[in-house]
């Protein structure tokens, strides 16, 4: 299953700075660009530990004896290289978002192109759907996830037209939605707002800043002093979170000091401004156009 071409492939893997007998970790396997390029460089005795909540993305799974798939979601890091005996690793990479696979999969209600279920579900174990949400969620916390995830300007008159609708009919695809929502839409601007929209529900849906959050926390627990943590995220509330627990150890970007006032921070940030991909990236790969790339390393 074609996922996407893997962003800033050569600089992540370059920031990873493998060595041949260590344990790394793909925390977003996807299509598994980022693993085949570190087992390149690993040598027999290394190991490589990846992590995709997404079934299909796990049918990917490489045949090789130094790799290892988990499918399951990368907030449960720790406990699954605890499992394994993996503790502590060389190094991490986390390629963040939604990969082209499942935003060109109708069926899974990504894409605001397409007619598709509403679902947005990364992990399709999971009960919660976009469904649920659009249907079931109060006007003021669909005015809040739209207002905080999705950025949205007239959340309120947003979630009150959905609210509106529902009673008269329970809305199940992806196009029932866009119809519904059309008059809250700024003219010119209606790719921006069912990006924006799409992004909120889908963020909720799967709990993704929770997510993340845990993931950097249990990140800094299990890397190896000198050990690597290379993230590439595509918003600025993604971003956020992961220049404020590189620059500070929590997700404020507030220093805690130590009795004698030295701060307690847990890695040393190698990248003071996010690397992003150059002009010739971004003209065979339109995904690349918003990432960001931020590496640090554990004190």
């Amino acid at each position: 299953m074609e996922f996407h071409e893997s962003v800033l492939l050569k600089e992540s893997i370059e920031a990873l700075s493998i060595k041949p007998d260590g344990i790394f970790v793909d925390a977003t396997f996807g299509g598994g660009g980022h693993s085949k390029e570190i087992l390149k460089r690993l040598g027999e005795r290394g190991r490589l530990y990846a992590f995709d909540q997404d079934e299909d993305a796990a049918k990917n799974s490489l045949e090789d004896p130094r790799f290892i798939m988990i499918n399951n979601n990368f907030r449960y890091l720790k406990n699954f290289l605890k499992l394994y005996k993996a503790v502590p690793v060389d190094g991490i990479i986390a390629d963040l978002g939604i990969s082209s696979y499942q935003i060109d999969t109708p069926e899974r209600g990504f894409s605001t192109r397409y007619e598709g279920r509403l679902d947005m579900r990364m992990d399709r174990r999971t009960t919660f759907s976009a469904k649920e949400l659009v249907n079931n969620y109060d006007e003021e916390k669909l005015v809040t996830i739209f207002s905080l995830f999705g950025e949205i300007r007239n959340a309120s008159k947003l979630a009150k037209v959905i609210v509106s609708e529902r009673k008269e009919k329970e809305i199940k695809t992806t196009g029932e939605l866009k119809e519904i929502i059309r008059p809250c839409i700024f003219k010119g601007k209606e790719n921006k707002y069912l990006a924006q929209l799409f992004q909120a529900i889908r963020i909720e849906v799967n709990q993704e800043l929770a997510s993340l959050q845990e993931f950097l926390k249990q990140s800094n627990e299990i890397l190896r002093q000198g050990g690597k943590l290379v993230v590439i995220s595509y918003h600025s509330l993604e971003d956020k979170l992961v220049k404020n627990f590189f620059k500070s150890g929590n997700f404020l970007g507030e220093t805690v000091k130590d009795f004698y006032g030295n701060p307690l921070v847990p890695f040393k940030v190698i990248t003071r401004k996010p690397i992003v991909p150059a002009a010739a990236e971004i003209s065979v790969n339109n995904r690349a156009r918003s990432a960001k790339m931020r590496i640090a390393e554990k004190l």
